[in-house]
This record gives C-alpha cells, structure tokens and sequence, in this order.
C-alpha cells in the first residue's frame, strides 16, 4: 500500500509504502507538490481514554466489544494507538475491566493493534473532595502490592501506566517496585508536598498526570503540587487541551514551563464523539454535552463532568491557544508520547517502523482538523467516505 501527504514535521511531500508485514518500506520524497495532498504523520496516540462514542470502559461492567467501539470511534478521530483507562473502583469491578481489555487484545481483530497498554487510573489516590476528582471515595485506598500483582494477572501484564498520590501511605515504595517492573509511573489526583513529589521522582515516577486538573479549586498561591510538577524537569506533563479543563491562557503558560515535555491527552469519557444533548453518567448522574464539546453537569453548568473532546480537537486547540505550531502539536501526540511509554520504533515515520499513519486537512483559518485516513499497522482502518487515496 502507498500512501502520499506533506509531513506534518516539516511539509515535505512524500510518499509512503507498507510492506506485507505492515511495516514502513520506503518513504520516497515527491519529484513535485501533487495538489491537494492531505497532512501526514505517525499514528495519533492517546494515553488516556475512559470511552468514546457512547462506549465506556468503566461502566458497571466492561466488555470487549465496549474497547472495540472506543477503537472504531478514535479511528474516526485520527487515533490510531491508546491506552484504555480503568479507574478507580472497587477491585471486582477494576478486575473484570482489565479482563476485558486483555480478552479484546487477544482476540486478533484488526482493532486490537491499537490498544498500546491500559492506563491505571486509581485506586491509588487523594480521596479529598477537588484532588480526587470524579473518582469514587468510598473506593479510595493505600496503594497495595499484592492487589496490583491480582489486577495485572488479569489484565494479561497489558497495565502499562500507574496514576497515583504520592502521599498516600507506603506509595514511595510501591512507585520503585511498579518502575522497576517497567510500569510507567504519574503523580495525579494528588495533594502531595514537594518532598513528596521528588521523592516519587527520585523513587521512578515519570509522568504528571493531566497537569492542573484533579486538584483542589483553591489551593495556595504558591507554593503548591502544580507548581512544584510544573518546575519539576525530570516529569512529562500530560495536558487535556480541550479548552474546558484548562483555560486557554492556563494552557499556554503550562504548555510554555514544560516545553518539550508536553503530552497532549484527551481524557474523554463515552460521551466523546457523540451528538449535543441530556445524557445520563454513571458518574455525574445527567450531564450536558454542548456544541462546543463542553460535558457539564446539567444541575450546576459551572462543574465539567468530564472530558468529551477527541485529539483531533485537541491538536487544533493547542495550536490556536498556545505558543504550539502544528508540528510541535503533533509531536505532542506521536513521538512523544512513545518515549513516555519507552516505546522504540514508535511514534516516528521511519522505514522498518509499524505504519500507524493519520492523514488529516488542517484549515488555518478556522483553526480546524479533518481527519481523511487512519492507519493501524499498514491497514486502512478509517477512511472518509467517498474519499480517494492521494
């Protein structure tokens, strides 16, 4: 398979073949511009995803057709790889879903290629109402090695990212065993001091997780667990650009201390993708999810109850908010996030590398992204209707 477009790296025009493996063969630089080629890079990769298009992964029970549909439902949004989030809950529940993802992973269906890990999300973390976030209380706990060995059995070793509150008792030891067995490691849903957050550094913690969200709506001016995460240079920051979580100013100055650093991430929820209206939420009991992909609780419009903004939203947002341009947006979501993961040969465009390609239209002007193709491991999985191959 051949595929053409500009790179999204630097707009140079190529041309890009797949070889039976599903491999990039070559990439060919284009004797001329061919006329109305589409922007082409790595396969988008989100690092955080509760659901979308009306699937959700932390339903009372989770299923493998649930994952299944989040797939289908990112592909459409230029998504090509992402980590299934599981949060907290209670260990039967948090059991099964990690089952799920594992039996969908097993399955050999063409979706399961794009499943890069699950992302743990809890239970692990400040049960204090603001830094807990949606989480539930009553499921909030110490961090618990032997639990953790129980849901990573069943989640056939796929709990590739742990988000935790370095606070919480026996944490700094638990961090040091989850890094030593190659689990990437994020400060989230936290109130920890700054001692606390470089000794989760010191002890193997990588990764802040969606960086100034989960926190208390008042906090001192300074110092406090944002500012020390944002100063902290040995942490990625994770970022949800949606233009709700964090105000386009916020955005920018924390997109600016992080610098290179910065991952963008959904954090979407099952009402992702889906048309405005009155839903009701497991957590949130009946939300709003407005046209401007806003998801408020429908008694007090001032309390967001959750995200519903896929990356193709995302990349655009950060680049009409921020100091980002497009490449530095889409680097954001490619090849970054694969050095989180630790993740060689992916996130990149490079002969020999899985060919996970997203192939997309970006109108300046209106500061807007349209997705024209997916690719997952050479093969076509999302293509606009009607559309020809360039």
């Amino acid at each position: 398979m051949i595929w053409q477009g500009k790179l999204a790296a630097n707009g140079a025009a190529v041309e890009i073949e797949t070889d039976a493996g599903g491999r990039i063969g070559k990439i060919r630089p284009l004797p001329e511009e061919v006329p109305g080629l589409p922007w082409i890079s790595a396969g988008w990769m989100d690092l955080q995803v509760n659901g979308f298009g009306g699937y959700d992964l932390n339903g009372e029970t989770t299923v493998p057709e649930d994952v299944s549909g989040v797939a289908r439902a990112l592909h459409k949004r230029g998504v090509a790889g992402f980590l299934p989030t599981v949060i907290t809950g209670s260990y039967e529940r948090m059991r099964q879903a990690m089952a799920a993802v594992a039996a969908f992973c097993g399955s050999g269906c063409a979706e399961a290629h794009s499943v890069w890990g699950i992302h743990m999300e809890g239970p692990y973390l400040s049960g204090e109402d603001g830094s807990r976030g949606a989480h539930p209380r009553e499921h909030i706990r110490n961090p618990d090695w032997d639990e953790f060995q129980r849901l990573q059995e069943a989640a056939g070793g796929l709990i590739r990212m742990v988000t935790l509150a370095p606070e919480r008792e026996g944490a700094i030891p638990f961090i040091r065993r989850l890094a030593d067995s190659g689990v990437v490691v994020a400060i989230g849903h936290t109130m920890a001091a700054g001692e606390e957050i470089e000794a989760a550094v010191e002890a193997g913690a990588t990764v802040s997780t969606h960086l100034g969200n989960g926190s208390q709506p008042i906090l001192p001016r300074h110092p406090n667990y944002i500012w020390h995460q944002l100063a902290e240079d040995r942490l990625w920051g994770t970022f949800i650009p949606d233009g709700h979580h964090l105000a386009p100013p916020v955005l920018k100055a924390m997109l600016r201390a992080k610098g290179g650093r910065s991952v963008l991430v959904s954090d979407c929820t099952q009402f992702g993708g889906m048309p405005p209206g009155r839903y009701q939420s497991l957590i949130g009991g009946e939300v709003e999810l407005l046209e401007n992909e806003r998801l408020q609780t429908a008694a007090n419009p001032a309390i967001l109850a959750g995200s519903a903004a896929a990356l193709d939203s995302g990349i655009a947002n950060a680049v009409r908010y921020t100091d980002m341009n497009l490449a530095e947006a889409v680097a954001a979501v490619t090849e970054r996030p694969a050095l989180v993961m630790g993740l060689a040969g992916r996130g990149i465009l490079a002969e020999g590398v899985i060919a996970d390609l997203t192939l997309f239209d970006y109108d300046s002007t209106a500061g807007a992204i349209r997705v024209r193709e997916t690719v997952v491991a050479g093969t076509s999985v999302y293509r606009v209707p009607g559309m020809s191959r360039s």
